[in-house]
């Protein structure tokens, strides 16, 4: 007989670094009253949490809770997986056949389910099914749905004044160090040129410009960096780049229609400062200037887009340059500053997003159903850090219109299309957490730590906001999960040098004699490795390899002296005290065949598997799925179940662990667990 289903519609809000610490706090606050809802009504943890699996890390997790299996088995072990050849090598995670373990969704489209994969960073892209019943949309990086392939143009601060003698434009890109680029003045007319696709990221991407790899990473399929840990303080994407420009405001000159008499021009360059948009300063009707107009010429009368006030204009249509061709594509602005004279302008352009992109969505059909009823794919902001302006006006509004779109775009498919299964994922909160919850401690120079605490209780209260987009099918028969790959926390403590998210960890690696670099005539360290002398290397969030004969090309370590080689480097770790606190940096440090109890084994890890102290780690990643931080925050993900099937029990005695989500989803829905899966389903909240 078949199993009688006790849920026939299921939706998983994955809601990326959300932890349960801020959330209770805020919800017994009485600021987040749809999570607060969910979880009267629902099942949960008296805490929130979820019991995460290692690494902290985006697409690992997202791997984990889709297929129910650990990295060790699944095979997708950090934001970047490891080249099994050169050792100082990284090898792009987010791509689905790396994954060696079945997934949820596939399951279900079998079982006959329409279900819908909506940027779930995690194994989601290219669609590993056929079937009809599975609808996908990118997946291919976390950040935001279109980001790696429709982003054409980076986003602009502008700042225009009386004052400037000449208009120049500052390209972030061009520069050794974002906004350090000698200054030109902009050429206002360009000859375009037909340019064919750039393949300079097909191969391996060898970093010299740390900016251009913060904007690019998602398009290099392979990278060589090595990190030498000399950032301080700052969030990871703190010092994202952003073109910056100077503009000359005068009277206006040559518009080919009527203009107001007391207007005064600027303008904005695009498209790295190759495409001239001139700009209108007026005033209102108190004979203040208020209010900017941007217009794509001299010659049109009609604006690209009226600024006043502090609202940011969205979806707004204007052309860019993509490889010297101009395409149509959508861009975000927002006035920061007019002096009421109209002396001086500051404004903020967001990055351009391609609109004819529908490459990573199946069927493609999807992707114009989706704008043409819910509006543009929103485009991204990575503007923020330690800039409390920009983090407050820029990156949490734009994050915001984010999840709105993002809500109606779910809820049309739900609604339209008939899905009757929905893993989504939404990135606010890890974004925004990278970018300045690192500042809610209070750092020298930087702006009071209480601002940057305000604006983390804001993006939690945003995340309710999305969250209240779907309270509504609780009454139509759907369950509703809450979860997380990984939480935030704020740490306390300096930064272990030791672990890297983005190549390999030079640090204390180095310094304790395991990892040795190349050396020029004049005895200057080289970023090169001098695998002669190099027995092993840390790369990546927690691995260590060794440099084994007859693995690696250059390896010196003979096996038969491995497990020597590795007890060598597992004390020495233990032993390390870092200089600035005096305290040990590593609490657990694993040979990979010990690594299972973490999940953690298997090809795909390392050789040895570590993991940083409590204090000393960054957002999350580093350490242990149990860490806390500053300003009541943690590493740990969470967890909350509403709806039908499951059952009223906000005091949920047993620990539920991410691979727990699968096989409890399966059970639900009444078909079979995906193969691999390790977990187990969560009997205790099921009617």
């Amino acid at each position: 007989m078949k199993q009688e289903t006790k849920a026939d519609k299921v939706l998983v809000l994955g809601l990326d670094g959300m932890e349960p610490l801020t959330t209770k706090r805020l919800v017994d606050a009485g600021k987040m009253p749809n999570t607060k809802k969910l979880i009267e009504m629902g099942a949960a943890k008296k805490g929130l949490e979820l019991l995460g699996a290692m690494p902290t890390i985006t697409p690992a997790q997202w791997t984990t809770l889709a297929t129910g299996a650990y990295p060790g088995t699944h095979g997708v072990t950090d934001f970047f997986n490891q080249d099994l050849v050169d050792l100082d090598t990284i090898v792009y995670g987010l791509d689905s056949r790396l994954c060696r373990s079945e997934l949820l969704w596939n399951v279900t489209a079998e079982a006959g389910k329409k279900t819908l994969v909506f940027h779930w960073p995690g194994s989601s892209w290219p669609p590993t099914s056929e079937n009809e019943n599975l609808y996908v949309v990118d997946g291919t990086q976390p950040a935001s749905v279109n980001y790696s392939i429709a982003n054409i143009d980076i986003e602009k601060y502008i700042e225009a004044s009386k004052d400037f003698e000449a208009n120049k434009f500052f390209d972030a890109i061009a520069a050794a160090n974002a906004g350090a680029a000698a200054a030109d003045c902009v050429i206002d007319n360009l000859d375009l040129e037909e340019g064919e696709e750039e393949k300079k990221y097909d191969g391996v991407s060898e970093i010299k410009n740390k900016d251009e790899m913060l904007l690019n990473r998602y398009k290099m399929k392979k990278i060589k960096n090595f990190d030498f840990h000399e950032q301080k303080g700052a969030g990871y994407l703190d010092k994202v780049p952003f073109d910056r420009i100077e503009s000359v405001i005068s009277q206006p000159a040559n518009w080919k229609f009527d203009i107001p008499a007391d207007a005064l021009e600027f303008a904005i360059f695009i498209s790295g400062g190759k495409l001239r948009r001139p700009c209108l300063i007026l005033k209102n009707a108190e004979g203040i200037y208020d209010t900017v107009s941007i217009y794509k010429s001299k010659n049109d009368p009609q604006p690209l887009v009226t600024l006043t006030g502090d609202t940011i204009a969205t979806d707004v249509l204007d052309e860019v340059l993509e490889h010297g061709k101009k395409v149509l594509a959508t861009s975000y602005y927002k006035l920061l500053e007019v002096s009421p004279d109209g002396s001086k302008v500051r404004m903020w352009r967001s990055t351009a997003f391609k609109v004819d992109c529908d490459d990573r969505w199946s069927p493609k059909s999807i992707y114009k159903d989706i704008i043409e009823n819910c509006g543009y794919v929103p485009v991204f902001t990575q503007i923020g850090g330690s800039n409390i302006e920009f983090s407050r006006e820029i990156l949490n509004p734009v994050w915001r219109l984010n999840t709105l779109w993002q809500a109606r775009a779910l809820n049309y498919m739900i609604e339209e299309k008939g899905m009757e299964v929905v893993f989504s994922h939404c990135h606010s909160i890890d974004h925004q957490a990278h970018q300045y919850w690192n500042y809610a401690l209070q750092k020298e120079g930087a702006p009071p730590e209480t601002e940057f605490q305000a604006l983390i209780d804001k993006t939690y209260q945003d995340t309710d906001e999305y969250i209240g987009q779907f309270m509504h099918l609780l009454d139509k028969g759907w369950t509703i999960f809450i979860v997380s790959d990984h939480g935030e926390q704020i740490h306390y403590e300096p930064l272990a040098k030791l672990g890297s998210p983005m190549g390999v960890s030079l640090g204390v690696m180095k310094e304790l004699g395991w990892t040795v670099l190349k050396k020029d005539e004049q005895g200057n360290e080289l970023e090169e490795i001098d695998w002669t002398k190099t027995k092993a290397v840390s790369i990546r969030t927690s691995y260590i390899w060794i440099n084994l004969k007859g693995r690696n090309p250059n390896g010196i370590v003979d096996p038969a002296d491995k497990e020597a080689v590795e007890e060598a480097i597992i004390d020495s770790l233990y032993a390390y005290k870092d200089p600035a606190t005096g305290k040990r940096i590593v609490s657990m440090a694993l040979k990979n065949k010990d690594a299972i109890i973490l999940g953690m084994d298997g090809p795909e890890t390392g050789d040895i598997i570590v993991m940083n102290r409590e204090g000393c780690v960054g957002e999350h990643g580093l350490g242990l799925s149990t860490y806390t931080g500053y300003y009541g925050t943690s590493v740990s993900p969470i967890f909350i179940a509403a709806g039908k099937g499951i059952v009223n029990n906000p005091d949920l005695q047993r620990n539920v662990r991410q691979v727990d989500l699968a096989p409890t989803m399966a059970s639900l829905l009444g078909v079979r667990m995906p193969e691999h899966c390790e977990g187990a389903p969560v009997y205790q909240i099921l009617e």
